[in-house]
């Protein structure tokens, strides 16, 4: 895969985990925040839109929605 090809796939399952949570941006937004992590909707959007995000924010989404494991 190439670079782009591995932003989708990325971008895809980080989407794909919040909706298996149902959890739409703006509550993951409310639920990073309340972690002490601070983001806006505009951040969190752009970031899971562009699938250019590092692994910290990866983990830092899926212990927000309660997700325990993670599948690739």
């Amino acid at each position: 895969m190439n670079d782009e090809e591995w932003k989708v796939y990325a971008k895809n399952l980080l989407k794909a985990e919040l909706t298996r949570h149902g959890v739409s941006y703006e509550a993951l937004v409310d639920k990073l925040n309340a972690m002490g992590i601070d983001e806006t909707y505009h951040s969190v959007n752009n970031k899971i839109n562009r699938g250019t995000f590092n692994f910290v924010f990866v983990l830092q989404c899926l212990k927000a929605v309660g997700a325990n494991d993670f599948r690739l």
